[in-house]
């Protein structure tokens, strides 16, 4: 994909996941751990992150438990991220394409999740955020917990519990504008 702007696709749109994407958000997962976390993990933490792109059976497999999945796709359907949000408020997986990274993907979809949460009547998000999305959830009103340390196939990594409530934020989410 090409990484200028005049190439960024105007008409994106979020829509719920559908099966036929179970293919291509493990490699947009993939192909964004492998961009982004070698700025702020070393190697070994970077392939422990993302050592091969899950199948589409292992990705159907987690997302099996009823949690919303919405994917930002391009005019040709082609998805260029996604965020999952469980109905507990959990943001689990947030990716973008790194050829599409800094385009306001990742906004829109945040919005959309953060639209979805608010029609679900969940009162809270939580997400672990890496290094490198801390600094997004911060920009958009949640709260660091405490850094914690994580186990990836034998690797110790760390990432930032936060949380942001939904109660106080009322009808709109003015902090991604």
């Amino acid at each position: 994909m090409p990484t200028n702007e005049a190439a960024f696709p105007k008409e994106t749109r979020i829509r719920p996941f559908r099966t036929s994407d179970a293919t291509a958000l493990p490699q947009i997962l993939h192909a964004a751990a492998r961009s982004t976390a070698p700025r702020y993990y070393n190697v070994q933490q970077v392939q422990a992150w993302s050592p091969s792109p899950m199948t589409a059976t292992q990705f159907l497999a987690r997302i099996a438990d009823a949690r919303e999945v919405l994917v930002a796709t391009a005019p040709n359907d082609a998805p260029l991220g996604f965020i999952e949000l469980e109905r507990n408020g959990h943001i689990d997986c947030f990716y973008c394409h790194p050829d599409w990274i800094g385009q306001g993907i990742g906004a829109r979809l945040y919005q959309a999740a953060f639209e979805q949460a608010q029609a679900l009547g969940i009162q809270a998000l939580q997400v672990e955020a890496s290094e490198a999305a801390r600094g997004f959830f911060l920009h958009r009103g949640f709260q660091g917990i405490r850094r914690q340390e994580v186990e990836r196939h034998g690797v110790t990594l760390h990432n930032y519990v936060m949380t942001k409530s939904l109660v106080a934020t009322g009808l709109g989410d003015q902090s991604s504008s």
